[in-house]
């Protein structure tokens, strides 16, 4: 067969369709086996034909069985497949490799057989994978198990069949769920060593149902809990109420440190009915979502909207038009121009900043001799456009507003990042970016005390919690800060407080630790 699949010529017929990989593999598979033929003859020459295991000084001697070649399991089809020897009385080993990192470890030595295939047969095995690749999202390849698939493909050796349809669906599939079952329970201990945080986040998908789903994150990472379908349920506070006790049973109320949720109404209801239930879960809305609000209410006030609008304009009318965005793009260093969201207020900042530093590029373009000679300079609407981009006012502006809101993103920046737990940067964030905009005006109240309301507001009536100002007093870098710490002395009793509220016993002893700290 495999001769036939080959196309070599002498005691079968040739194969005709057999495609070019197949029968490369049986060129090489059948390559594999003369060799092994004459190792094997050599071997028997050179022990006349007596087998070693069976003298008395190789008694004590273990056979290393490698995997998918154990007694009955192996393949049979070729010479260099040995009859089974007889096993009894010796204990199995498992494979050597599992006591060596893989071959495709960072570093590791390559393979003899991998050095010697060379660029041709490894561009052939890239191709397969592309081809296959071209079925499914590219950016699979930075799943964590793409390349620990390929390892234990290889360790498998030749012969590998992936596994078919109903094999994925239905076995693998319980298989996977089952494995996913271990993580989340290995996880469930960590909850009651450290504690854990709820986090729920409610939206609605393309077919309008309303979906509530429920994750725990704790220092070893995050769990998707579940998923509910809240399309046919009053969402008041007290069926979410009893939707979230469900919750809270299911993880144990006493391994909850905190409750995020967004603030509306129903969901801050919530946030009260849980913690008057259970005083050691404490209750906070999502801090990206309260800093996007303040950004909405601030890109409200007249001359930001106003601002906003004219430049809008300039987006437009660039993206609109194919012939000048060419011309941008020859431009040294040219970057694309950021555009606002409709539901992420803080990319009408991020969006004018991005215009800002594109502004000399764009009054190169309308007093260039290709846009002064073309079509779009006789049009009503350019030149409206062209009157803004010419317009110091406007870029001194956009100067402004960019320089007074840059705390704020770089609190949302910091505070929406997964490099390291923010909860013990908000507290100091928010009165840093307070500070911030009064030096930006210099101290002058008239001009700082719009944006400072808003903010305020914001922060006094629904962002601030006790556990952010507890947070920040065990942050280490402003614990060792006596230049800030000194001045929110108010923290230290929050903490107390929060400390007390968490543990039922021995509060006296762990309130004069605290201070000794």
């Amino acid at each position: 067969m495999k001769r036939h699949l080959a196309g070599i010529k002498g005691d079968v017929a040739i194969c005709i369709g057999a495609p070019y990989d197949v029968r490369l593999q049986m060129v090489e598979n059948l390559k594999e086996i003369l060799k092994s033929k004459e190792q094997t003859k050599k071997d028997e020459e050179a022990s006349n034909y007596l087998p070693l295991e069976d003298s008395p000084e190789f008694e004590d001697v273990q056979e290393i069985t490698p995997r998918g070649r154990e007694l009955g399991s192996g393949n049979r089809s070729g010479p260099s497949s040995f009859p089974p020897r007889s096993n009894l009385g010796k204990r199995k080993v498992g494979d050597i490799n599992d006591y060596f990192t893989p071959r495709t470890t960072l570093g590791a030595q390559p393979s003899i057989k991998s050095v010697l295939a060379g660029k041709e047969k490894k561009w052939r095995v890239d191709m397969s994978v592309a081809r296959w690749m071209s079925c499914i999202p590219i950016n699979a390849v930075n799943s964590s198990y793409y390349q620990p698939m390929f390892n234990a493909v290889a360790s498998y050796g030749p012969g590998y069949r992936g596994p078919n349809y109903h094999a994925l669906r239905v076995p693998l599939l319980k298989d996977a769920k089952r494995e996913v079952q271990l993580i989340v329970d290995s996880y469930r201990s960590y909850w009651a060593d450290t504690g854990c945080a709820i986090m729920v986040d409610g939206w609605t998908d393309t077919r309008y149902r309303t979906l509530i789903n429920f994750l725990v994150y704790c220092p070893k990472g995050n769990i998707f809990i579940c998923s509910v379908d809240a399309s046919d349920m009053v969402k008041d506070a007290i069926n979410l109420s009893n939707l979230f006790d469900e919750i809270v049973s299911w993880v144990g109320p006493a391994n909850i440190v905190h409750l995020v949720t967004d603030n509306a109404a129903n969901y801050v209801a919530v946030g009260k009915i849980v913690c008057g239930k259970y005083r050691n879960i404490s209750w906070s809305p999502c801090a990206i979502h309260c800093l996007n609000l303040i950004f909405k209410e601030i890109g409200k006030m007249d001359h930001i909207a106003k601002l906003a609008k004219r430049a809008s304009k300039i987006t437009v009318f660039i993206y609109n038009h194919v012939a000048l965005q060419a011309w941008l793009r020859t431009r040294k260093n040219w970057t694309e121009i950021m555009r606002s969201g409709p539901t992420r207020f803080a990319t009408t900042f991020i969006a004018l900043g991005s215009l800002k530093e594109h502004k000399h590029d764009l009054q190169a373009l309308v007093t260039s001799k290709f846009y002064v000679e073309s079509r779009y300079a006789k049009d009503k609407k350019a030149k409206a456009v062209v009157k803004i981009i010419l317009d110091n006012q406007f870029w001194n502006d956009c100067h402004v507003i960019v320089h007074i809101m840059s705390p704020l993103i770089r609190l949302l920046c910091i505070i929406d990042s997964n490099e390291k737990p923010a909860m013990g940067y908000v507290y100091d964030g928010m009165y840093r970016v307070i500070d911030g905009i009064k030096k930006k005006f210099k101290d002058k109240k008239r001009l700082w005390e719009p944006y400072v309301n808003i903010i305020k507001d914001h922060w006094d009536n629904q962002f601030y919690r006790n556990i952010h100002a507890a947070a920040y007093w065990l942050n280490p870098a402003f614990q060792y800060d006596s230049s800030t710490l000194n001045k929110r002395l108010e923290t230290q009793s929050v903490m107390t407080d929060v400390i007390e509220s968490k543990i039922s016993a021995g509060r006296l002893k762990l309130v004069e630790k605290l201070r000794l700290f």
